[in-house]
């Protein structure tokens, strides 16, 4: 079984690496064709070692990538964390019960569409500050798949179950702790892991938009302010990097606690 496991893990790194070489060639024929206008991975390499030199600096005048990117980090924490702390109990509502369902879907279904640059203007006219607008542009985006797929659920909670709990005289908070909670865990942390990645998406384009520090504002400064094309690749990098790490930490936990399907 272990070397069955260890197979598994060499051919997904072969796999990834194979990715990655076959993402580098079609990068370089780009460089190639457009003459360097897009800079070929060796420049960007280059730029990705100045950018990473003293990464934490938070100068007046200067703030290191590392300072931007824990900055983008904080109000995706926030964003998100506000949201899913919203969405699990909305969302077990409405699965628990049909007039509940019947009557916020509507609603969920004509704001779920929504696109996140359309939220930051209310955001801003609510807030009258720029940084918490982005972060109500994050909320509202990213609490929908945890919202529906809790609901999805606590909905789906085999009949057998509710029958234990009502032979053995469960109160409801005994119900939601014994019953609801650990079969619907999976598709909570299903809905986490999708809304983190609308949330860390969403990021971008609300720092674009207001300003101040942060990878989002980052890239939009390199790019309209006659910046470099290498540095906004080395962000884009980065940006991906973060995004893969947050959604392989929710796939782990997706499996950690896979047993109460």
């Amino acid at each position: 079984m272990k070397k069955i496991f260890n197979i598994q893990n060499a051919l997904s790194i072969l796999y990834f690496m194979g990715g990655l070489a076959l993402m580098g060639g079609i990068w370089e024929l780009i460089s190639s064709l457009t003459k360097n206008e897009i800079p070929s991975p060796k420049d960007t390499w280059v730029v990705f070692k100045e950018v990473m030199q003293n990464p934490m600096q938070n100068d007046p005048d200067y703030k290191g990538i590392g300072v931007k990117l824990l900055s983008s980090l904080q109000r995706v924490a926030i964003g998100f964390g506000t949201g899913s702390l919203i969405a699990i109990p909305i969302g077990m509502l409405m699965g628990s019960s049909k007039i509940v369902m019947n009557i916020i879907n509507p609603m969920v279904q004509i704001l779920r569409p929504v696109s996140p640059l359309a939220w930051f203007p209310l955001g801003l006219a609510i807030f009258q500050d720029s940084p918490q607008a982005s972060i109500f542009m994050i909320f509202i985006c990213s609490l929908w798949p945890t919202l529906i797929n809790t609901a999805f659920g606590v909905s789906h909670i085999p009949q057998d179950h509710k029958n234990v709990s009502k032979a053995f005289g469960f109160s409801n908070w005994k119900y939601i702790t014994k019953i609801v909670i650990p079969y619907t865990l999976p598709h909570i942390l299903t809905g986490l892991r999708l809304s983190i990645g609308v949330a860390w998406m969403v990021i971008v384009a609300g720092e674009m938009l207001s300003g101040g520090m942060g990878l989002g504002y980052f890239v939009w400064e390199e790019g309209f302010n006659g910046g470099s094309i290498a540095k906004i690749i080395v962000a884009i990098i980065i940006i991906g990097i973060v995004g893969l790490l947050l959604d392989r930490i929710f796939m782990y936990l997706q499996k950690k606690f896979s047993f109460a399907v």
